[in-house]
């Protein structure tokens, strides 16, 4: 069993990475146990959506984390337009669905940290992804990506994919 949102984010992804990574999240999904599935949450991000994330807590106030300490609630990312791999559709974030009264419908969602995100993480780390939970300068436990830089990624020219119109880096 799996998540068709996520077949649909899995479309966003680089084409170069696309089918690989499309069989990666069912061998992944297929680990998990019944009633325990596994979502993107986003796959490619546009610019403008990239920015809306960074301005969460800083310039636009983010009602998670919110507090006398944190007014402005917590940062989301530290990434601008450009700065993320999403932008380049070489990253994913996840989160765990649980159908809690069995009866199909996957509506309670975690990014906790548990033996299931643990077998997600172990899995995802074993077919060469980077985790965001193992950078020590912004910790992103949710994130996984290719071993590209943003830097790196942002001197690539680009080609337009007929598939999903976007424009990704040529690797």
């Amino acid at each position: 069993m799996h998540d068709e949102i996520t077949i649909e984010r899995i479309i966003t992804f680089h084409p170069d990475y696309r089918d690989e990574l499309r069989a990666d999240y069912l061998e992944c999904n297929n680990k998990l146990p019944k009633g325990v599935r596994l979502r993107f949450s986003y796959v490619y991000r546009t610019d403008e959506e990239q920015d809306e994330l960074y301005a969460l807590g800083r310039t636009v106030v983010n009602p998670k984390g919110r507090s006398a300490k944190r007014p402005m609630g917590y940062k989301v990312t530290n990434a601008k337009a450009g700065q993320s791999d999403h932008n380049y559709g070489l990253a994913f974030d996840i989160v765990i669905l649980f159908d809690l009264d069995g009866n199909g419908t996957f509506e309670t969602a975690s990014w906790k940290q548990d033996k299931y995100f643990k077998i997600v993480v172990d899995f995802f780390k074993s077919k060469g992804y980077t985790w965001g939970g193992d950078w020590s300068r912004f910790i992103d436990k949710p994130h996984f990506q290719k071993n590209y830089t943003w830097e790196e990624l942002q001197k690539l020219p680009k080609f337009k994919d007929e598939l999903t119109g976007i424009y990704y880096p040529i690797l």
